[in-house]
């Protein structure tokens, strides 16, 4: 099928295909998506990215020019591409897919991309580095394990932001049961502090059922902002 001729039932049939995968799984899935990605989560109203940038662009007091940024699960580059109209020039990109990170690579944004599993292998990065360290999207059942919360911190620099992004509709009970106990701990313990939590009805067309009411066609998403202790 030609890229242009790609339909909104089409994307929702890709996105369903994951359903149950492994993380080798999601890999090859990722690789083989990596070209028609960009115009996939527009087709089908992608809005958590957009969210989670405009809550860093409001809390980001730093010079934008020289801050550096390390962008998890990174994928064509979509974050980045945001993030470089507001001032940010300096990118390190992570991903799980090499497919992925090169279509990345083409976007001419990123310093340097690493290829690694997040949860099977460690986050790529040096501890205190970044001054803001971003997830969109990638928290979720086979994705990005909620363990992985503590080397995003690790990797930022004292006072730097950690910007989360999820969807509902890869997160099943027992992940956001784990991923909310996480993330308070982490303020408990004195880790972090959240800065803002922004919730959005329309995160995504739900990809899982043929909705007939308009509550029943999105999924809800939500973005948070941490700012990691300075001690």
């Amino acid at each position: 099928m030609s890229v242009n001729c790609r339909s909104l039932n089409d994307v929702k049939t890709v996105i369903q295909s994951t359903e149950g995968f492994k993380p080798d799984q999601i890999v090859e899935f990722y690789d083989s998506w990596a070209p028609t990605y960009e115009q996939d989560i527009k087709l089908i109203g992608y809005n958590l990215q957009p969210l989670l940038v405009e809550c860093l662009h409001a809390n980001f007091s730093g010079n934008r020019e020289e801050a550096q940024v390390l962008d998890v699960a990174c994928g064509t580059g979509s974050v980045a591409k945001l993030m470089v109209e507001l001032g940010f020039k300096n990118f390190v990109g992570v991903d799980c897919s090499k497919g992925m990170l090169e279509q990345a690579a083409k976007s001419g944004l990123y310093q340097d991309l690493k290829l690694a599993l997040l949860g099977t292998q460690p986050l790529p990065a040096e501890t205190g580095t970044f001054d803001v360290v971003i997830l969109a999207g990638g928290l979720g059942e086979g994705y990005v394990p909620v363990s992985v919360l503590h080397e995003l911190c690790n990797a930022a620099k004292p006072g730097g932001l950690i910007g989360l992004s999820r969807g509902a509709h890869t997160i099943s009970e027992t992940y956001t049961k784990d991923l909310e106990r996480a993330l308070e701990l982490m303020e408990e313990e004195g880790l972090w502090s959240l800065v803002v939590t922004k919730e959005v009805d329309r995160y995504i067309q739900n990809p899982f059922v043929d909705a007939k009411k308009e509550e029943e066609l999105y999924v809800r998403g939500t973005s948070s902002l941490f700012k990691k202790s300075n001690q």
